[in-house]
């Protein structure tokens, strides 16, 4: 395993941090409020940061969402990329790559998907899409929504045709979601056995890699906080139990990062990556959740302020904490899919 960036993920990866810290400050993501930074969004696109994810492949878009994640900078990057130009590029036909692709790649169309599968969408004979889903990030901005139905058959829907309804609700993290409401609406199949299971496992490992990015913009802030806090006359950084507590965030940052990055070489590579794309998941939910509350908990009674950048943090990490399957449910079906490997 080799998990060094290429000369063409590490320019990438570059190119985002400097993007995302230039512009996704605290002042501008206070100014957006829980909308999407247009803005910065079409600056993402006009640098080709979205088009460059097909030739760096996942583990270029693990890096590029961790800088994202280190900003919390309000785009729709990893749901278009995942749901939009990943899936697109792997599962559809060359037809639906011609006409689907550019406009993702330039950043024109925004995709998202409604995953995970949850049975609430039904299709019939003849591609009519019913039912809803209560909540999928990004939808508000997005022109295509991925779609998985009862039996894991994924469809392809368009925002502005007849029967789809998108009502606006608030998460805990501002992702301009929306609750999908079908109606007997038109869907496009996409790919066919397996492409279900590909892009929930490339989508679990892209916002692991999300979840990396925002606990070490977490523990970055802790860390600059307590070395300039005193109490006592001393940094709070010397107190013994300020320093394990941020060893141990640095650790579960870590391991989010490292699982992440080998599911998404495995993906790139055409090895076999279901279970480390659960491993991902999992380390992603149990570890996220505890980077991001140490945290917030290394700031002391600042942290307690929701106006504090490091609360950002804090709210993104408990969303991906659930998104796509909390910590006990990733790793049941980690446990099952281990099960039935050895059983075959």
């Amino acid at each position: 395993m080799d998990f060094a960036p290429t000369e063409e993920q590490a320019a990438a990866q570059g190119l985002a941090a400097r993007i995302f810290g230039d512009l996704s400050t605290p002042e501008r993501l206070a100014a957006v409020g829980t909308g999407t930074d247009a803005g910065l969004w079409k600056e993402l696109c006009a640098a080709g940061l979205t088009a460059a994810v097909e030739e760096t492949g996942l583990l270029g878009l693990v890096l590029l969402l961790e800088e994202q994640g280190r900003t919390t900078a309000q785009v729709p990057f990893a749901a278009s990329c995942v749901y939009g130009l990943l899936a697109v590029a792997g599962h559809g036909s060359d037809e639906q790559r011609e006409r689907l692709l550019p406009p993702l790649r330039d950043g024109t169309a925004v995709a998202t998907g409604a995953f995970p599968a949850r049975g609430g969408i039904r299709a019939d004979g003849g591609g009519r899409l019913s039912g809803s889903v209560p909540y999928v990030p990004w939808l508000r901005d997005a022109d295509l929504v991925l779609v998985p139905d009862r039996e894991r058959r994924l469809w392809i829907v368009r925002t502005g045709d007849a029967g789809v309804l998108a009502e606006p609700v608030e998460t805990t993290a501002p992702w301009s979601a929306a609750r999908l409401v079908l109606d007997g609406a038109s869907g496009e199949r996409l790919g066919g056995a397996g492409a279900y299971a590909a892009v929930l496992a490339a989508g679990r490992t892209a916002f692991a890699g999300l979840q990396a990015g925002v606990c070490a913009g977490s523990l970055a802030r802790a860390v600059a906080h307590t070395n300039t806090r005193e109490q006592f006359g001393r940094p709070l950084s010397t107190k013994q139990g300020v320093l394990l507590r941020a060893a141990d965030a640095h650790m579960d940052t870590e391991a989010i990062r490292v699982t992440a990055y080998e599911a998404a070489w495995r993906y790139d590579t055409g090895l076999p990556y279901g279970p480390q794309a659960l491993t991902a998941a999992w380390w992603a939910s149990e570890a996220g959740k505890r980077v991001v509350h140490a945290g917030q908990h290394l700031h002391g009674g600042t942290g307690a302020d929701l106006d504090h950048p490091v609360h950002r943090h804090f709210l993104w990490g408990r969303q991906l904490d659930a998104y796509l399957g909390c910590g006990g449910e990733v790793l049941q079906e980690l446990g099952e899919s281990l099960v039935k490997e050895g059983m075959g």
